[in-house]
């Protein structure tokens, strides 16, 4: 090197700092990913999120009661608890406990893929009638 003529050394992180200073940058890079921004020169502007899809009442309740009416069922009829440890309302513990009646004299009489359809039906039709104006407005879980 000469005088006046300028050095040609670039300038570097120290190594030490290097990891941290590449997570940043993936870090920001992540988080206006999630943000919506765009890149500034590529002329579009931040994207919107997708709406949640929420289940209808009636849907829930019929996947519940059907679920746990199989899986009760299947395990001989022993009792899982209360209906509340099954994440049941006390309403929705009523239709099952109509299903199972139902599905367990129907498994006696014609086997177990007749008391599985029927599992199906009745706990769609009964979540159907029992939403049909609403979610239940008597008390907490009912």
């Amino acid at each position: 090197m000469t005088d006046g003529e300028p050095s040609r050394r670039r300038w570097t992180l120290p190594r030490r700092l290097a990891p941290s200073v590449a997570r940043a940058a993936v870090f920001a890079a992540a988080l206006a990913a999630l943000a919506g921004c765009a890149d500034p020169g590529s002329g579009t502007g931040p994207r919107p999120f997708p709406s949640p899809r929420t289940t209808p009442p009636q849907e829930l309740c019929t996947r519940l009661v059907t679920q746990w009416a199989h899986r009760l069922i299947a395990d001989g009829g022993s009792g899982y608890g209360d209906y509340q440890s099954m994440g049941l309302s006390n309403g929705q513990y009523e239709i099952l406990r109509t299903v199972l009646d139902a599905a367990r004299a129907e498994a006696r009489d014609n086997g177990p893929d007749a008391a599985r359809e029927l599992t199906e039906r009745l706990a769609e039709r009964s979540c159907t009638e029992r939403y049909r104006g609403g979610v239940p407005t008597e008390g907490p879980w009912q």
